[in-house]
């Protein structure tokens, strides 16, 4: 069975229904829950503007924090203990780099179906991904 389970979350719908599930999941696993915000590296404004001002990634991880926190309430409403860790880095990346770090035994995440082949294909899906890179078992929690 999970004894540790490591829920990404970032604040969207598709976070939210996964971390509901997970919420529901933990009432017959009773694991250690471990919540995760990745906060995003600015290293687009780097590309186009050739730097990024320090405040502008604090902004962006307190923002992000703020997010953890939302979440972090939202399953203590629910009865759920977790511990918040916020990274920034690229999601994928650092939800495996947490997962190994923290011997999670299965991964949650939030995902959105898109209508169009070609908006999954431009945008791109850190589940899909992270099923690929993941050092454990993903729970995809579609979103409807």
């Amino acid at each position: 069975m999970y004894r540790k389970v490591l829920l990404a979350y970032d604040g969207s719908q598709s976070g939210r229904t996964a971390l509901l599930e997970c919420a529901d999941i933990n009432n017959f696993l009773h694991a250690e829950i471990h919540l995760l915000a990745v906060a995003p590296l600015m290293a687009g404004l780097y590309l186009t503007e050739g730097f990024v001002p320090e405040t502008l990634q604090e902004d962006e991880n307190r923002r992000f924090k703020e997010i953890l926190d939302e979440g972090l309430k939202l399953l203590e409403e629910r009865g759920v203990k977790a511990e918040g860790h916020v990274v920034t880095g690229e999601p994928v990346d650092e939800i495996c780099r947490m997962a190994s770090g923290l011997c999670v035994d299965l991964i949650v995440v939030g995902h959105r179906k898109h209508a169009f082949f070609m908006s999954r294909w431009w945008k791109g899906s850190v589940g899909s991904t992270l099923i690929e890179d993941a050092p454990c078992s993903v729970l995809i929690a579609l979103a409807r």
